[in-house]
């Protein structure tokens, strides 16, 4: 055995960053290694045990290792100690990690009363219809199913034979395990990425070894594998979300969710944690979580509507991959609509009809046959270009996040990437890519467009998309910090190889160069130099290249950045929620942040008019580009380009192509004259 007497030396201690370097050293070895601090003791290869720790800067930790390897063992972690855990010199045998998935709420959040449903007056409505905001467009008919998870009551708290109940135990995570697997290759068919990242992180708890053996030691002790599991997993959710770190607290719903999913299967439940009714409803909750949505059986639900929510959240953009019908932030009030109650959800205007007449019912069918309809006739015609009635043109692309996506692009008749997303290329792995491991995939992406122009954004990390590899510490506001093109700069290393990939790939097809995060000239600025130098390296021509409009500082000074920048891609989403200061993940706020709302139109408009004046191309790349109220105001207010989710391509093609042009700039007038987004919403269902 060897054992090495260490304090620590890092800012915050063992907290998130650097436990997860000594995790994943740690099990690259087969000997056993355990970390004391104090009367505490850790698996050095479990995370969870490794973060209730508690050990601080200067603190005294003692590491064990024991087995065949523990001499290379020692070796490693000493000199990963002597690095600072990738908080010093940056760690050369960095490990993976995994991306944290995106705080969601846990159900429990009261909506406030000004955010109930984000609407204009009540006393303007029918008594029997709830406006919320729309967020995944279609008509859904039926009856009304309150989705409540179901309690898990565990009856028998010991067993006889452990050797069984271990082996039921294990056939749960095997069986939890594939069933996480399944979602994940579903929402990745789908198109939700990010959301698929989520179950990636839950495949992660179900394999730590600490959880494991810490059941295996209550099951030897003959309690049953149910209660030994949900009592470890309350344990240790508990301490996690004590931890104060907030991207490592919210691995405690994580933790929550995979165990319930797990304890579910011990116990013969339904695998969704909610027994849906034998016929198709329409799903009612105070929330729903990626993983709810994602296992909604699409034979038995029509759509759904959530009292809390807002039309960005993960819920939302599964729905739209799913082209599942859903409408969020409608307030507590449809919490007490009964169950089996005939309702209209309308997720194109974000209704929702209770109990509809005869008449209003027959309409609504009517609407819902139009609907499915203009669907069929639009991926009929998904080919042909965007081009309103009187003869405006508008392209219409694809956001990607990989070569699949593009593929999928091409025959959903997207005309070219207006956003490619290359951080799945970063992500989930121990180093950067390397240069020409980027450059076959960029290429491979280029040549399956067919000749059709690809936006490449450079790597837009930070924030909620910490990597391991790159040395960045804890932030009390990350998405204020050091993120996106900010990161970039501050690591041209890094920077340098993806832009030498990205212009390689340039000479296999029309390639584009985006920033991401760009909030004054400067950042612009050293961009363009550093590109301009790797094109005299390369001896490759200077492609075109553009900023993301997503800091109100961008739009607002979009008259200087016109004249020196080839395009502008607008991102809603973060444009949103910078310039409303709302988290649009945010159980509370969600639903307000919207990205019509009058504020975040103006700087769009500015942002067009500066361009236009300089003869520049605008787009935009944010989910408000698929949004069926926001399409004509954005026609209207001039927007040369909509980039939205591949499902979304052909029907937003088909919206167009309804539009008069004057009548779209009329509207987007008027929008910009209002108050709230609630007014532009209603304008629009007028």
């Amino acid at each position: 055995m060897k054992q090495l007497d260490v304090v620590i030396r890092n800012p915050t201690g063992l907290h998130a960053r650097p436990a997860k370097t000594f995790v994943n050293i740690a099990k690259q070895f087969k000997s056993d290694i355990r970390v004391l601090h104090g009367e505490k003791k850790a698996n050095a290869k479990s995370l969870i045990s490794m973060l209730t720790l508690g050990a601080e800067r200067g603190s005294q930790i003692s590491i064990l290792v024991d087995g065949e390897d523990e001499d290379a063992a020692m070796a490693e972690i000493e000199a990963a100690l002597a690095s600072g855990l990738g908080e010093g010199d940056q760690l050369g045998q960095a490990s993976a990690v995994q991306k944290p998935a995106p705080e969601s709420t846990d159900g429990k959040g009261q909506v406030q009363p000004a955010q109930a449903s984000a609407v204009q007056s009540r006393s303007a409505m029918p008594a029997n219809q709830i406006r919320g905001i729309p967020a995944a467009p279609g008509i859904a008919i039926g009856p009304v199913f309150q989705l409540k998870r179901s309690e898990i009551v565990i009856v028998d708290e010991s067993c006889d034979d452990p050797d069984e109940e271990l082996e039921r135990l294990k056939a749960a995570i095997e069986k939890a395990r594939g069933q996480l697997v399944l979602l994940r290759k579903q929402l990745l068919t789908s198109n939700a990425h990010s959301e698929a990242d989520i179950f990636d992180v839950h495949l992660e708890l179900l394999d730590d070894a600490e959880l494991l053996d810490a059941v295996l030691v209550k099951v030897q002790k003959k309690q049953s594998a149910a209660r030994a599991w949900q009592s470890t997993i309350e344990t240790r959710a508990q301490g996690i979300a004590a931890l104060n770190d907030p991207l490592l607290s919210a691995r405690a719903a994580d933790l929550h969710d995979v165990g319930y999913r797990v304890l579910r299967i011990l116990m013969g439940a339904d695998e969704q944690g909610f027994a849906l009714p034998d016929h198709p409803v329409i799903v009612i909750a105070q929330n729903l979580s990626p993983s709810d949505t994602a296992s909604l059986d699409r034979s038995r639900v029509l759509g759904f509507c959530t009292a809390a929510g807002g039309p960005t959240s993960h819920a939302a953009i599964i729905a739209r991959a799913l082209n599942l019908p859903a409408v969020v932030s409608a307030g507590a009030e449809i919490l007490a609509v009964d169950n089996a109650t005939q309702v209209v959800l309308n997720g194109i205007d974000g209704t929702l009809v209770i109990a509809p007449s005869e008449d209003v019912l027959e309409q609504s069918r009517q609407a819902q046959h139009r609907w499915q309809t203009l669907r069929s006739e639009a991926h009929k015609s998904a080919a042909q270009p965007a081009v309103t009635r009187d003869g405006h043109r508008v392209e219409v692309v694809a956001n990607i996040g990989g070569l699949e996506d593009a593929r999928k692009a091409v025959q959903m008749g997207a005309e070219g990437v207006g956003l490619l997303r290359t951080e799945f290329l970063f992500l989930d792995r121990a180093d950067a890519p390397s240069e020409h491991e980027q450059f076959e995939v960029y290429r491979d992406i280029v040549l399956a467009l067919n000749n059709q122009p690809v936006i490449v954004r450079t790597l837009d990390i930070g924030g909620d998309k910490p990597l391991l590899y790159v040395d960045v510490p804890h932030e009390e506001n990350p998405f204020l910090g050091e993120r996106g093109i900010r990161l970039c700069l501050a690591r041209p290393d890094l920077f340098r190889l993806q832009l030498r990939a990205i212009l390689r790939a340039a000479a296999y097809g029309p390639l584009r160069i985006m920033f991401p995060m760009v909030a004054d000239l400067s950042e612009w600025r050293a961009a363009r130099a550093l590109v301009e130098e790797l094109c005299r390296d390369l001896n490759a021509p200077l492609p075109e290249m553009g900023i993301m409009v997503e800091v109100p500082s961008a739009a607002l000074m979009a008259d200087a950045f016109a004249s020196q920048v080839d395009f502008f891609s607008i991102g809603t989403n973060d444009l949103t929620q910078y310039t409303l200061a709302m988290d649009r993940m945010h159980p509370k706020l969600a639903g307000k942040s919207d990205g019509l709302h009058p504020a975040v139109l103006r700087l769009i408009a500015r942002t067009v008019d500066a361009a236009h004046k300089a003869g520049k191309w605008v787009g935009i790349c944010g989910e408000l580009g698929a949004d069926p109220q926001a399409v004509p105001i954005l026609v209207g207010l001039g927007v040369d380009e909509l980039s939205v989710s591949v499902p979304a391509i052909p029907t937003v093609k088909a919206q167009i192509r309804s539009l008069d042009f004057p009548a779209s700039q009329s509207l987007a007038e008027q929008a910009l004259s209002c108050a709230v987004a609630p007014e532009v919403r209603a304008m629009m269902r007028v």
